[in-house]
């Protein structure tokens, strides 16, 4: 490849009476969203931000892109980890899951470098096997502004998110789920001042992924994790 590289970016389907402002006759059509901000920070770090439909089979389209960011959203499907459900706060969207999934197990094939996000953390997590605290309200965040940073984050000395960030930060947090058990091959490695995991990282792939939002900070154009992503894709093709 030459050029920049180009970050498959993962998104949410919905119909279309739930966009506000659209048109009645539209109310039953699929519209496929990602928040702009995602794509931003990719752009910000250098690389060419590529939405990856829902309706496509990633065996499609992986071979073409030279990274991947899965981005957050709704509740994952706790049946995927051998639970119940114990809320209806964001109801999972089960289409996404089997598409994320996918995405994921692809990019694992290819050793893509991949980064994960608040939700794609927690899609991680389960893909290897991992489950999750399924309600934590003291990590929802929502009644604050996206880009108050409102809680701290130390990094396991070390580690790739060490090296990425080098010094402990402070965050925002928009997430009501954590991790419970860590899925097989994956490390944590940034942890709030709780003790919940906020990063985790493969043991031998170039999969990073953290519970905070970073792309709506205001460091966003120079936030390391977008650079270390399009940096690692750069590097592979």
């Amino acid at each position: 490849m030459t050029g920049r590289p180009l970050i498959g970016v993962t998104g949410r389907r919905k119909r279309g009476d739930q966009l506000v402002g659209n048109i009645a006759i539209l109310a039953d059509f699929a519209v496929d969203v990602f928040y702009a901000d995602y794509g931003r920070g990719v752009l910000e770090a250098g690389g060419v931000p590529v939405f990856l439909p829902i309706d496509v089979d990633p065996v499609d389209f992986m071979d073409h892109l030279d990274g991947v960011l899965l981005t957050g959203g709704a509740d994952i499907d706790p049946a995927r980890y051998g639970h119940e459900s114990q809320t209806d706060a964001f109801p999972p969207e089960p289409l996404r899951d089997d598409h994320e999934c996918a995405v994921l197990q692809a990019a694992i094939d290819l050793s893509l470098p991949t980064v994960g996000i608040c939700r794609g953390l927690q899609l991680i997590n389960v893909h290897a096997g991992g489950t999750l605290h399924q309600d934590v309200p003291a990590h929802a965040g929502f009644d604050h502004p996206t880009a108050k940073e409102w809680h701290g984050v130390s990094f396991e000395s070390g580690s790739v998110l060490a090296g990425i960030y080098t010094d402990d930060r402070r965050v925002n947090s928009l997430h009501h789920q954590t991790v419970d058990r860590l899925g097989a091959g994956l490390r944590a490695t940034a942890f709030a001042e709780d003790a919940s995991i906020e990063g985790l990282e493969h043991e031998s792939l170039p999969i990073v992924a953290v519970q905070w939002h970073p792309e709506m900070l205001p460091g966003r154009p120079d936030d390391p994790l977008f650079a270390w992503l399009v940096e690692a894709a750069a590097e592979r093709s």
